[in-house]
């Protein structure tokens, strides 16, 4: 049986600007320094940890929590001597959010200004992707 070639492929490098890939995380200043006060003699963490999980009418939440470690497949994001780990879980529904420290005269959060988010509930502590 032979094989009978029916086209031919031609291979050219073209010289073409890397568009930048999106970075994981981003941090404002204001939440640089609520980290690193938040670290603050708590040597035994290495950074802290940002996840996802289903709760909310809205389906999803984050949570923030001190990490001794990093998992094989959780990302890392080392910024201003700061380091984040984002779950392996929550890394799509995260990536290209900006996390923000804001303070008001009545409250103090962490704020995601996340670009993925579809949609949000009215009290805006769950969102769906």
């Amino acid at each position: 049986m032979s094989t009978k070639v029916v086209a031919t492929a031609t291979v050219r490098a073209i010289n073409r600007k890397l568009l930048p890939t999106r970075a994981a995380l981003v941090l404002t200043p204001a939440a640089v320094k609520r980290i690193k006060t938040l670290l603050e003699g708590k040597n035994e963490y290495i950074g802290l940890k940002i996840g996802v999980k289903q709760r909310g009418c809205n389906g999803l939440s984050y949570t923030l929590d001190y990490a001794k470690t990093k998992d094989k497949l959780d990302e890392e994001v080392i910024q201003d001597d700061v380091r984040v780990i984002i779950d392996k879980k929550a890394q799509l529904s995260l990536l290209g959010t900006e996390m923000d420290f804001v303070e008001t005269k009545v409250s103090s959060e962490f704020v995601f200004n996340n670009p993925n988010i579809k949609g949000t509930c009215g009290c805006g502590e769950s969102f769906s992707i």
